[in-house]
């Protein structure tokens, strides 16, 4: 905190002698009525003032978690305690969206949110194939998805029958400690064989067995110990606490569901129609008719009904490439049942990168996603918080406060979550807080999210990640606009705006600033010191969150290599703001192999390295020395992400498609003697 706090003075006083020095030049060129030059200054002005911007949320918020952590006191553990085995009759429901994912990935997913502590659970994973594709492979990824939940039904019949072949007594009395602690033994040995069952050298896997299923494991050991050792009174608590442990862990419901199998269902192809779809069915009872090819899901009464969908108080919504540890619901539906929380509708713990990525480029991607849960956790402190969509525990009233009804193909459908653009969770965000609701950060790690392994598929998530957010800002500016003037609504318009418009104002600003070589009247060395303090802070916390401290360079590399990206993403928010038509939701592919990057990406990067060598080389010839070499330096940069990050031969193999179109290439991702497998190209318009 003492550190952000030196870095916000020491910005500060660069700012204001940046700014002394800028005013000086601007009131020459007026002068000078050197109109021109006036405006071309007054640009340099406006983009210093956005990345210093920037800067400054960035060390303001990244103060605000430390405070946050100061305080956080974790739950004590008999109040966790009292919720889980208490009189409670909140019902959670876990969604799980999927799409053409990898059978192993949802099976990881599945068995993380199955385990939950949490007592009153149920699952389903919503799956958003074609129901009746027409390629082979499809059917058998189809068919395999729905097998999951009947393969994990058979992975929990030993346990379950342990559990039910005990002798209870009558009601909910727990058997004697002898048989509570022989279930907890073979408990204990049967999650230390399922964790046998998945690849530890891979890196999502290794910390799914030990922070979901060993940490299971474990649990059930320390119960059979304490029973080992209590006598009397606290014996027979702690045979009640162990039995219902194991009772509530494996009684859990996990089902399917595929929309796009009915008619009347939006078919729109994105995530958030996958979850409203579910969401709207949620406490009914439905038949299925035929309508000539049509099939129909009707409301019937229970008695006759084909299928009923329980409602529920909570929800999680869960990606399927995402798990969520094991006191997850446990903890944040205890934070939303306490007093004063009532009007919180979301409360969540931004999900951080699976530790241990082997990949440079996937390390360096889930870096900047482990800086941005610093800065989340800052944005609640100014009540600026935003939903992030990989997982989130939602309270269902509030997402009808929300609903909105529409028709889609002559049926009616009902929108909880926005469609409007593809970052769905942040429109979300500003419908919730303008009808009075609140979200919150929870200051724990409980969530991890796989990282895009290459550039081709992290092209696809980040260009998603910068696209909507230009078209969401008038609401945000409305909803600020009705706000009472105060120092809380000044915060939360800094971080909110910030957080809409700044892959914009950064992106094009950087890229204007290496164009035009406007430091040509500027000498100051206090320029490059408004950034210093947050350089600086940026690789404290690189270490602190256990990376390096010289991953800042390769965090810088990777920044440079997304401006092609992040630009394709706001140029597709502008062609939908000048024509209303909606963007494609393109989904991050998670494939075996790499996926192949867009050749006009590609090329973009290279010749940006082309053009800020060329135009270094002028810069130097004509004595422009100090931006002559901030283009040298950022060449240099984008050389080496374009050779480490993307690959030459990888690079090679996207360009000679010359084409938009995202492939599927099965280059092996490690090894130096590297044999080029032939390419299958994917078509699948949803993806983008």
């Amino acid at each position: 905190m003492a550190l952000s706090v030196v870095g916000l003075v020491v910005t500060s006083v660069a700012v204001a002698e940046v700014g002394r020095e800028l005013i000086g030049v601007l009131t020459g060129l007026v002068a000078a009525e050197r109109w021109g030059a006036v405006a071309l200054h007054v640009l340099f002005c406006t983009i210093v003032a956005a990345l210093i911007y920037g800067g400054v949320v960035y060390q303001l918020t990244r103060a605000l978690y430390y405070w946050r952590e100061c305080r956080h006191v974790s739950e004590p553990a008999a109040a966790l305690e009292a919720l889980r085995t208490g009189a409670n009759d909140r019902w959670i429901t876990i969604l799980i969206p999927s799409f053409k994912e990898e059978p192993r990935v949802v099976l990881r997913t599945l068995l993380s949110a199955a385990f939950q502590t949490y007592p009153r659970r149920r699952v389903a994973l919503l799956i958003d194939d074609a129901p009746f594709p027409a390629a082979a492979a499809d059917r058998a990824s189809l068919e395999e998805a729905r097998r999951l939940p009947d393969r994990l039904a058979e992975r929990l019949q030993a346990p379950r029958a342990w559990i039910d072949g005990c002798t209870t007594g009558e009601g909910e009395e727990a058997p004697d400690a002898e048989q509570v602690r022989d279930v907890l033994g073979r408990v204990t040995l049967w999650f230390e064989r399922l964790a046998t069952e998945f690849d530890r050298s891979q890196h999502e896997e290794r910390l799914f067995v030990d922070r979901v299923l060993l940490e299971h494991a474990e649990r059930c050991r320390r119960h059979a110990q304490r029973l080992s050792v209590c006598r009397h009174g606290a014996l027979h608590a702690e045979r009640r606490t162990a039995w219902h442990f194991l009772r509530t862990l494996f009684d859990v419901e996990v089902r399917t569901f595929e929309r796009k199998a009915f008619d009347n269902l939006s078919h729109e192809p994105n995530k958030a129609m996958n979850l409203n779809s579910y969401i709207g069915l949620m406490g009914k009872s439905f038949r299925v008719l035929m309508d000539g090819t049509k099939r129909l899901l009707i409301p019937a009464p229970a008695s006759i009904a084909d299928f009923h969908v329980p409602d529920s108080d909570y929800l999680i919504t869960l990606d399927a490439d995402s798990i969520i540890l094991p006191d997850y619901a446990l903890r944040l539906v205890h934070f939303l049942e306490q007093p004063g929380h009532e009007r919180v509708a979301v409360v969540q713990t931004p999900y951080s990168a699976f530790p241990g990525a082997p990949g440079r480029l996937e390390r360096l991607a889930g870096a900047t996603t482990d800086i941005q849960y610093i800065i989340h956790q800052g944005f609640t402190a100014c009540s600026g918080t935003y939903w992030v969509g990989a997982n989130a525990l939602l309270r269902k009233r509030a997402l009808d406060a929300i609903a909105e009804g529409d028709v889609e193909r002559g049926y009616r459908i009902t929108r909880y979550i926005q469609d409007r653009t593809v970052i769905e969770d942040t429109e979300s965000s500003i419908d919730l807080v303008m009808r009075g609701w609140s979200l919150h950060n929870y200051p724990e790690r409980l969530a991890y999210s796989a990282t895009p392994p290459d550039f081709g598929a992290l092209l696809i998530q980040r260009r998603r990640w910068a696209n909507g957010g230009l078209i969401i800002l008038p609401k945000l500016l409305k909803y600020l606009g009705r706000r009472a003037v105060g120092v809380t609504t000044w915060l939360e318009a800094v971080v909110r705006v910030h957080y809409l418009v700044s892959i914009t104002a950064v992106n094009f600003g950087l890229l204007i600033v290496l164009a035009v070589p406007f430091t040509e009247n500027i000498r100051s060395w206090w320029l490059p010191v408004t950034a210093l303090p947050y350089f600086a802070l940026y690789a404290r916390d690189l270490q602190l969150v256990g990376y390096r401290a010289r991953d800042l360079f390769g965090v810088y590399a990777l920044n440079l290599l997304l401006i092609p990206v992040n630009l394709g993403g706001v140029l597709k928010s502008i062609h939908q703001l000048l024509t209303g038509q909606k963007t494609p939701f393109a989904r991050t592919p998670k494939v075996e192999g790499r996926t192949a990057a867009a050749a006009i990406y590609v090329l973009a990067v290279y010749g940006l390295v082309l053009h800020w060598l060329v135009a270094a080389g002028f810069d130097f010839s004509f004595g422009r020395v100090f931006h002559g070499a901030f283009a040298l330096v950022n060449a240099a940069f984008m050389g080496y992400a374009a050779v480490r990050l993307i690959g030459l031969r990888e690079s090679w193999v996207d360009l000679r498609t010359l084409r938009p179109t995202r492939f599927r290439d099965v280059l092996p991702r490690r090894g130096r003697n590297r044999v080029p497998i032939p390419s299958r190209i994917i078509d699948d318009p949803e993806l983008g």
